[in-house]
Parts: structure tokens; C-alpha cells; sequence
């Protein structure tokens, strides 16, 4: 009988270093360097045992560091794909964030590597020279080991066109039937390594969000036999189970944890499983690894407290997130005030993306700005009819909830079974209130545009960040057709810009969002 070991990591997006770079001296019980040294462990030979390595995708933006290497070192970018040798994986899956910096970016930070990187959904990928093809058979121990790659189809909803040139994604669980089979006919084991989650409760069945297509995990399990292992990401969740018969993980994110399939087979034929996770805290960075990135970590840390500006008036430092969501805030009015002079438009919405975004201090550093802002957002203005910005006021009063003691929470649908707090806005350029004791679609009580009620045919335009303007986040009312301008510059270097013309900015405190609750 042999031994099967397959490890995953997934959505580490960036985050070598065991910081969230709050400051030169934050430390957080995640980053790669640690699942690096943990995955060496697990690598170690064993008798009759064989070991396979899988990084599920979302590796090359999200950290500071990803920041510096994308903008201010491109050409260095094979770091990515070296790193991943130096780990000794034996595949790779894209991410849909893996695209955040177009097809030339994605395909040299794929330049040096020595393993294949998998798209088996994305069509066109092999002819981009982003993908190796759709699976790879790796040889190991007398065994055959396919592992089939497949990514979010839900990619172009966010993505601009011009950074998917060539590209088209297919259904994830389509492309698993038509490719298991054969796969079964050609290993003895089949993974597959999907960089997306799941769209329903594993156990019940009950679905936990709209059916879009950004996640299909559950219908894998369900739908599609033949998988001996299912590796998952996008959701940043943590799991680790049996769930309709295929041992299944997910790792979270930033390296916090490894995600861990134990196979047994005999006979070419696999006859038990179990599934678990191995947190990464307790594990030192790996010394190699820490070595040969040290001096790149060093620069990000010097290039990140560089001052961009000065603030003056009303304090944008962010202490109370649930207060300036229910609000608003000067931190928040500022990006909206960028968004409005970038895109020439009188209403423009923003998140607050998380609870860890603290806004800015008198002195404005890149480190401030990098955790406040931390997506290479582009801007898209729309022009939408009043019924539109309706509707998105309301998906945006659902965002909260009352308690029974009268206290305003966040709504679990944005909080499980992934938290996603970037999917409420704050607007300028209008005057609202949202009623929380109303029922969910009938909260918006007050809609003003230059003091005058909005009309539902009335067209208007707005300016936002491109993922929302796709419409994501649950935003159908937003789509491509309605766009009438982009502006292509991302928005941390808008906000450069900005301060680069206003050395000195005033915070200004909002005063049109009231919300009864």
C-alpha cells in the first residue's frame, strides 16, 4: 500500500513575512516563509509514502510587497514562480487575483518556474503562455497522480477586458465532468486543484449564496464523481473534511494555514481518506527561504514609510468601523473626493474594505495608504437611472442588521461563510437615510441629488472602483454596458496623484448618510 500526501496552499496573496505591515514591527501568526517551513516537514521522504505540493492560486497581489514588486520592480516578478520552485511544489493553479496586473505581469512572474501551472477552464490560457494546460499526471512511487486545474469562471466579471485579452472561463463544474473521466482512465489518483469555494452548506446542502457562478464547490462534490481529493481557495476559509465521500480542504489565507489530503492506495485504487488542516503559527519563517527575500522585505518596509502628504481639519484616522459605515467618514469622503476628481462625476461610492483599515494620520505614509486601499483598483463611471442607485442603496442597507436589544450589527450574509465587508458602500454627491426597522428591499426612506428628491428615471452618473462597476459584490443593478468612462490608473497611485497637486488636505466629516435603527 502506498501513501499519499497532497499539500495546499492558497490565497496567500503576497504575504511572505509573518506582518500585516501595520508598522516595521507588526508580527501575525501567518505568511508563506512559515507554511514554507511547514510543507518542508511534510516533504521529508517517508517509506512507502509520496508527496504531492499545490499552490491553489492568488500568489501575486494583496501585500504590500506584492505592491512593491508589481509597481515599482516588475521586471522582477520571477521571484513568484522562484519561490514556489524553491518549495518544491509540483503545480500551480491561477487565481482570479493573479490577473490584477494583466497578462504580462501574470506571464513573467511565470517565466522561470519549473513546474506547471494549471487552467483546465480558462480558454486560451496555454496560447497566453499563462498555462501549461488543463492537467498534468505526475509519476510517483509506482503511482499516476493526475491533478486537473480550474479557477473562478466569475474572473471577467471583475477583471477589465484588457487584462483577460485572449481568454474566456468556462463553468468549473462543466469542465470538471468532461475532464475527470478521462482522467480516471489515465491515473490511478485524480485531484482537482479548484481556486474557487463553495456556494452552499457542505453538511445540509442549504445554499449560503446566490448561484453565479463564483463559486461551485458544493456541485463538484455533488455532481461530479471520480474525485479522489478536492483542493479549494477563493473564500480565505478554513476546512477540512470528508464531505460526499472526497476528502476536501480549504487553507485560508495569507499562509496561516496548509491544507493536508492523506490518501491510501493499493492496488491502484484508493481506500481511505481524511482531510486536515496544520495552522502555521507555531512554525518558525523557513531560513532559506527568509535568506534570499530579507533584503526585498527590508526595501518594501523603507518604501512603505516614505510621506505622501499632510492632512489638516477633520481627523481621518478610522477607529470605529461599524461607525463610519454607519456614518460615514473623513477617511472615506477623501477617496470618494479622489474617485469624484479622477472620473468627472458627481457621485462616487466606496468601502470600507475590512476592520483593519485605519484610515490616516497627520503625516501620510505609502503604508497608510497600502492598508487602507490595498486592491489595484481601476475606476469605471457609469450612467444609471435613479431606480439603479435605488436598488444599490438598498443591497447596501441589507449590509446591517438589528439585534434584539437594539444594537445595529453587521448582517450574517455578509459575514458568512466568507466575511466580505468590501461589499458595502458609502456614497457622495447624494443625501440618504436608511430605515434598519424597515424590511430588507424597502430601507432607503431619503434620496436627494443637488437637494431635490431622485427620480427613478431620472440618469445620473457615478464613479466607482471597476470590480464593483462589473457588478460585483451583488450589484446586477452595475454592469459593463453602463460604463461611459474609465480611468485606467489604479486608485493608491490616484490618491499619489492627488496628494502629489494638494501637499496639505483637509478632512472633511460627512454629514448625508443617516441611518435609523
Amino acid at each position: 500500500m502506498t501513501h499519499v500526501k497532497i499539500m495546499s496552499t492558497s490565497d496567500v496573496h503576497g504575504y511572505l513575512f509573518p506582518t500585516g505591515y501595520a508598522s516595521r514591527h507588526d508580527r501575525q501568526p501567518y505568511g508563506w516563509l512559515r507554511a514554507a517551513a511547514v510543507l518542508r516537514q511534510l516533504q521529508a521522504p517517508a517509506p512507502d509514502t509520496v508527496t504531492v505540493t499545490i499552490d491553489n492560486g492568488d500568489w501575486l497581489e494583496g501585500s504590500p510587497l506584492a505592491s512593491y514588486v508589481a509597481t515599482q520592480a516588475p521586471t522582477h516578478a520571477t521571484l513568484w514562480s522562484r519561490l514556489l520552485d524553491a518549495g518544491h511544489y509540483d503545480v500551480g493553479v491561477l487565481g482570479n487575483h493573479d490577473f490584477n496586473y494583466g497578462l504580462d505581469y501574470l506571464r513573467t512572474s511565470l517565466a522561470e518556474r519549473h513546474y506547471p501551472v494549471l487552467a483546465a477552464n480558462v480558454m486560451g490560457a496555454q496560447a497566453q503562455g499563462i498555462s501549461d494546460g488543463p492537467y498534468t499526471i505526475l509519476e510517483k512511487g509506482g503511482l499516476k497522480i493526475a491533478v486537473l486545474g480550474l479557477t473562478t469562471a466569475y474572473v471577467p466579471h471583475w477583471e477589465p477586458a484588457d487584462h483577460l485579452t485572449g481568454l474566456t472561463f468556462q463553468s468549473a463544474v462543466a469542465t470538471a465532468r468532461s475532464w475527470v473521466p478521462r482522467l480516471r482512465q489515465l491515473a490511478d489518483v485524480v485531484v482537482v486543484a479548484y481556486h474557487g469555494g463553495f456556494e452552499a452548506d457542505l453538511v445540509s446542502g442549504r445554499a449560503t449564496e446566490r448561484a453565479t457562478g463564483e463559486n461551485e464547490g458544493s456541485q463538484l462534490l455533488a455532481q461530479v464523481p471520480g474525485i479522489d481529493a478536492l483542493i479549494t481557495g477563493h473564500q480565505h476559509r478554513q476546512i477540512a473534511g470528508v464531505y460526499h465521500g472526497v476528502p476536501t480542504t480549504q487553507p485560508g489565507e495569507k499562509g496561516v494555514a496548509v491544507g493536508v489530503i492523506d490518501l491510501d492506495v493499493r492496488d491502484h485504487h484508493v481506500v481511505a481518506a481524511q482531510a486536515h488542516l496544520i495552522q502555521t503559527a507555531p512554525t518558525p519563517p523557513d531560513p532559506q527561504l527568509r535568506e534570499q527575500t530579507i533584503q526585498l522585505e527590508a526595501r518594501v518596509q523603507s518604501w512603505l514609510d516614505q510621506p505622501l502628504g499632510h492632512l489638516t481639519g477633520a481627523s481621518m484616522a478610522v477607529s470605529d468601523s461599524l461607525a463610519a459605515r454607519l456614518h460615514g467618514h473623513p477617511y472615506l469622503e477623501f477617496i470618494n473626493r479622489v474617485e469624484m476628481t479622477a472620473g468627472h462625476a458627481d457621485i462616487a461610492a466606496t468601502a470600507l474594505f475590512n476592520d483593519q483599515v485605519r484610515g490616516f494620520q497627520p503625516t501620510v505614509t505609502r503604508r497608510q495608504l497600502l492598508n487602507s486601499y490595498p486592491y489595484p483598483n481601476t475606476l469605471v463611471v457609469e450612467r444609471v437611472t435613479g431606480q439603479d442607485l435605488r436598488a444599490a442603496l438598498e443591497r447596501c442597507a441589507s449590509f446591517f442588521t438589528v439585534q434584539a436589544d437594539g444594537q445595529i450589527q453587521v448582517a450574517p450574509e455578509f459575514t458568512t461563510p466568507k466575511v466580505q465587508l468590501y461589499n458595502y458602500d458609502v456614497y457622495d454627491g447624494i443625501d440618504y437615510t436608511f430605515d434598519l426597522h424597515q424590511p430588507v428591499g424597502h430601507r432607503l426612506v431619503r434620496l436627494r441629488y443637488h437637494g431635490d428628491p431622485v427620480r427613478p428615471d431620472q440618469q445620473l452618473t457615478i464613479v466607482m472602483n471597476q470590480y464593483r462597476g462589473h457588478g460585483g459584490g451583488d450589484y446586477p443593478m452595475f454592469r459593463p454596458e453602463k460604463i461611459i468612462r474609465q480611468v485606467d490608473c489604479d486608485m493608491v497611485s490616484l490618491v499619489q496623484r492627488y496628494f502629489q497637486a494638494h501637499p496639505v488636505v483637509t478632512g472633511v466629516t460627512p454629514h448625508n448618510l443617516t441611518v435609523h435603527g
